[in-house]
């Protein structure tokens, strides 16, 4: 079963969130689609649905109602980014700022790369 893996992408995107200061959807979409086999579309959605749901609820209405959104996953990965985001930021607050801006580099580039070569 998948959830374990969803909760543990919530923990680790929460982690990274708190810690270098992107979104979460930076790490879950990739995450989904490279880890879990999720369409993009499904990917996008499900990380809408998860994150943002207050904000983005009606952009994730729209994927829901195109069958793009996995209910059971972004409430998993949302438990997850909680505990994590708050373990990051509380990190994040104890490192050198040269630190966290060459790690915040690093994540931008490993993750251009992986979506400039693909799967």
């Amino acid at each position: 079963m998948a959830a374990p893996g969803y909760i543990i992408l919530g923990i680790v995107a929460g982690v990274i969130s708190g810690l270098v200061g992107i979104g979460g959807g930076v790490i879950i979409v990739p995450a989904l689609i490279f880890l879990f086999g999720m369409s993009q579309q499904t990917a996008q959605g499900t990380t809408i649905a998860m994150l943002v749901l207050p904000v983005g609820a009606l952009a994730a209405l729209v994927y829901y109602r195109q069958g793009y959104v996995d209910i059971p996953a972004a409430g998993l990965i949302a438990l997850g980014f909680v505990a994590g985001s708050i373990g990051g930021a509380k990190l994040a607050v104890t490192l050198p700022t040269a630190v966290l801006e060459k790690g915040f580099g690093v994540m931008l580039v490993l993750i251009g790369l992986k979506l400039i070569i693909g799967r």
